[in-house]
């Protein structure tokens, strides 16, 4: 059931996203069409059969159509049109000022443009409103150190405050800044508070990661453990007939097992394996009710949904063992403005600097080009964390269309964009062989770049 919740609700974020960036991205090239006398045919949101039509007092057919990954806006172009629309076998002079390809030059430069620029504008406009409204995040709080955070110094209950010239309110700031810096190798300088304020910097030497580390977990590689994914070992709910039935008590703080410090959650598990396995009674120590108190207690065999056996105490931690979010990512509403041009300013570069690293395989291309599925689940994920978090990734989806229409591949806006910049040198339109075999080439592109895209889906979240 929770399998085909999590499909479901992939799948409608999925649709959501796309149709609100598709819309914008579409809408910006109908909006400049217009503006600049070019008569627009059709407008649609999706490929395929009609599922609903409109035509509007000026004669554009408005479209929501069957396959939602995708649009277009369809405008009166005399190169691509056999007939007219009016049905004779050439245009009318009206109907030639309106054609697309008798406008000048910078004209259809605007008109092409528009679409990348409007998802760029999105992207500012969706940040601006993700920092009004306030992202809950964790504060960038270091819960344990080992490997190379440790040895440079980071100790458990630092709290850093910027990464290079990067402040790191959360932490989520503290991983968006040090995952590039891992992938450069690039020694990075810390700045951070211990627990009593005081300011300190520390250098990280990241050029001795190994080079085949998980790019994925490249803060945990570096030794970086925050502190909210140790939460304290808080009983939250005792089962019945579990081994901690009548011995511990919802609220208790379990702070040792069999002589064993237990500092979070996540130490319970081993130390209860052990007792398992070693058999026979142990004491486990608890704060109750400013109490400190020293139970008996023997673990018992329990068998999982999937068949594994393990010892357990019976027990279930509150928020199942995540720590509530304690820092806050917001600004005022004229703050936001500067602050949300400068976070797409820097989501901008990071994302051609990613594509540099995977030119120059300095990163794996699996973890740079992501499929539907990857897309889908990550807003999924995000949605289910509030409308902050749903905007913060249609932000940065948004950013990512206009960027990568831009670029100079034929077929997409940046190849026709491409074309105009010739014909401006040039003085005249690039020929029709030239624009086919580009034609040919930018299909080829898309297909290899779609294709990559859905292995990656397929190894990165279908294979076990």
């Amino acid at each position: 059931m929770t399998a085909m919740a999590e499909f479901l609700g992939s799948a409608w974020w999925l649709i959501v996203s796309l149709g609100v960036l598709v819309s914008i991205h579409e809408y910006g090239h109908f909006w400049v069409a217009r503006r600049c006398g070019v008569k627009v045919l059709r407008f649609s949101i999706g490929f395929g059969k009609p599922l609903w039509m409109r035509r509007g007092r000026d004669g554009t057919e408005y479209v929501i159509a069957a396959i939602p990954l995708g649009g277009y806006v369809k405008m009166l172009d005399e190169n691509q049109l056999p007939e007219s629309p009016s049905g004779h076998g050439t245009l009318s002079e009206q109907e030639l000022e309106q054609s697309f390809n008798r406008k000048p030059v910078w004209k259809r430069i605007a008109i092409v443009a528009a679409g990348p620029v409007a998802n760029l504008a999105l992207c500012v406009a969706l940040l601006w409103a993700m920092f009004v409204i306030g992202r809950p995040d964790y504060a960038p709080v270091v819960g344990q150190s080992e490997r190379i955070a440790a040895e440079a110094g980071l100790q458990p209950g630092d709290t850093v405050l910027a990464v290079g010239d990067r402040a790191t309110p959360t932490w989520s700031e503290v991983q968006m800044a040090l995952v590039p810096a891992a992938l450069d190798r690039a020694d990075v300088t810390l700045r951070v508070a211990d627990s009593e304020g005081r300011e300190r910097s520390v250098d990280l030497p990241l050029d001795r990661l190994p080079e085949d580390f998980d790019e994925r977990n490249a803060v945990g590689v570096i030794g970086l453990l925050p502190r909210h994914q140790q939460p304290p070992a808080l009983v939250g709910q005792v089962q019945p007939e579990g081994a901690a039935w009548g011995v511990l008590a919802e609220g208790d703080l379990i702070t040792a097992i069999d002589g064993v410090p237990i500092h979070s959650w996540s130490d319970i598990g081993p130390e209860v394996q052990k007792l398992g396995e070693r058999g026979g009674t142990a004491m486990i120590e608890v704060e109750r009710d400013d109490e400190r108190l020293a139970l008996e207690i023997q673990p018992r065999l329990t068998r999982s949904e999937d068949g594994r056996q393990f010892w357990a105490l019976g027990v279930i931690s509150p928020n199942g063992g995540r720590a509530p979010k304690d820092a806050l990512l917001r600004y005022g509403p004229l703050q936001a403005v500067p602050a949300a041009f400068a976070e797409a300013g820097h989501q901008a570069g990071e994302l051609f600097a990613m594509i540099g690293r995977a030119f120059t395989g300095r990163v794996s291309i699996e973890n740079t080009v992501a499929g539907p599925i990857t897309i889908a689940r990550a807003a999924n994920a995000f949605a289910g964390q509030g409308l902050a978090w749903y905007l913060s990734i249609l932000a940065m989806l948004s950013l990512s269309l206009g960027i990568l229409n831009l670029l100079p591949i034929p077929i997409l806006d940046g190849g026709h964009l491409l074309y105009y910049l010739i014909e401006l040198v040039k003085g005249s339109p690039v020929s029709e062989r030239v624009m086919a075999a580009g034609q040919y080439v930018g299909l080829a592109l898309i297909a290899g770049l779609m294709g990559l895209a859905f292995y990656n889906d397929i190894v990165n979240n279908l294979v076990p």
